[in-house]
Parts: structure tokens; sequence; C-alpha cells
């Protein structure tokens, strides 16, 4: 079981209001409206695919934030033992509903992911897209420290929250987020470095994330690949400006226990 304190009435409260609007969110599809621009991000998702796949066979894989879209069916279907948590009961039901009608064998279950109900060195990988920058990430890095065994990986895909454009379109639309989450900073990335001995993050979209002017054309396609291209040059020849990058995939090696 976790070993987390009792959480207060502040920590409560807001588990509460992103509880709320997950359920909201999952039930009405209320981020629909921003698909088009989440369509330049696939390279991301991909290498985050890739690697949360990677040698999962037979191993046992805590993923973070489920719902219809959970990647713990694909992991399922890959030979793990998948357990999936969110703290949405709309979120779980409908992922558990999808794994049932599609014969996965996975389980879903209500849960605050910054107090796991999980003994300790449970799981070989801990993945998760987009549910870090929701959490309290002391308490999230701690728990996932706990959990993972000793050779285990953290696996995450987030948004980051430098780039004054995207934190503009943000601004602009408050109801396609809550008011809780923030997208990560340098300093949370720096802030794992105290929990686990190695960690890698690859940086993805900046001005890739323009394709979307093209979405909905036939040369979508070759625009976001030249752009993705390109972003990989400027990413590798200067480091600096990976702060303005949309997303990152962040692989957390060898947990330094508490």
């Amino acid at each position: 079981m976790s070993n987390q304190p009792p959480t207060s009435s502040v920590t409560e409260e807001r588990l509460q209001r992103e509880r709320d609007y997950h359920n909201d969110a999952f039930a009405n599809d209320v981020r629909a409206v921003a698909d088009k621009y989440y369509s330049t991000v696939k390279r991301c998702f991909d290498d985050y695919d890739r690697t949360l796949l990677n040698s999962v066979a037979g191993k046992s894989v805590l993923e973070y934030g489920c719902g219809p879209g959970s990647r713990a069916f694909a992991i399922a279907k890959a030979g793990a033992h998948v357990t999936g948590i969110d703290i949405s009961d709309v979120a779980i039901k409908m992922a558990a509903k999808k794994a049932e009608a599609a014969g996965v064998k996975a389980t879903f279950a209500v849960m605050n992911a910054e107090a796991l109900e999980a003994g300790d060195d449970s799981f070989d990988k801990i993945v998760g897209s987009a549910i870090l920058h929701h959490l309290d990430l002391d308490a999230s890095y701690s728990e996932i420290v706990r959990c993972l065994k000793p050779d285990g990986v953290g696996v995450f895909v987030e948004p980051m929250g430098h780039n004054p454009v995207i934190n503009l379109y943000r601004n602009l639309t408050p109801k396609l987020r809550t008011e809780d989450e923030h997208p990560l900073l340098f300093s949370d990335i720096t802030l794992a470095k105290k929990y686990f001995e190695n960690v890698v993050v690859r940086y993805y979209n900046l001005t890739s994330t323009g394709a979307f002017l093209f979405e909905k054309t036939p040369v979508f396609k070759p625009i976001l690949g030249l752009l993705d291209a390109l972003d990989k040059g400027l990413f590798s020849i200067l480091p600096p400006i990976r702060r303005w990058a949309w997303y990152c995939v962040i692989e957390l090696h060898g947990p330094k226990k508490q």
C-alpha cells in the first residue's frame, strides 16, 4: 500500500476538481476542438509508444491516466500484465468497457497517482500520457520511485510550459484544461533527478506545430515531415531553444529509493 501521508483538505479539493473536470471531459469529449493541433504531435507520440512497448512482454506495467484512448490495450496485446489507473471513474468505466469488448486482459482501477495502492517494487514500467503535469510532482515522483522495481523505468509524454505562443493559446482557452494543471518547466524535469539516477528527455514540436494550418489538405503530411526534421535539427544544434518545445518524452531510469 501507499506510504503517503493522509491528504490535506487543499489536496483533496484539488483532486476533486481534477476528477470533476475529467469526468465531464471524457463523458462529453470537450477537448475535441483542439484535435487539429494534436495532429502535429504524431512523431512525439510514436516515440512514446515505441519506448513504452519496448521489451514489455511478460513485464508488469502501470499506466497513469486511462480512458478509451489508453495505451493499456496495446501494452496488454504486447504481452505485458497491465494495470491502468485514473482519478476519473468515467474514464475507468470507459476503458474497462473497451477492454472487455476487445477481449483485452487488463486491470483498471480508480486511483490517485500521488498515493498509489500498490506495494513497493511492484512494476517494471510506469507510463503515462500527459498526466504528470496534473500532479504534485514531488508526491508523484516519490510514488513512481517506490513502486518501480530497482531496474524499472518510467516513460511519460508531457506538454511543456515555456513557449509564449502556446501559453497564450492556453490562456485564451481555459475550458480546455483544469485550473490546477501545470505544463512542465525545466525545473520540473530537473526535480526528477532528485528521484532518478538518469533522466532522458527528447523534445518535439517547435515549428512543426504550425503544420495544423494544412491539416485538411493533401500537403499536411509532407509539410509536417519537413518541419519535424527542422525541429529535430534545431533542437540538436541549439539546445537552449528546447525550452520552447510543445511536447517532450521523458524516461526515468534507476529509481533512487528514498
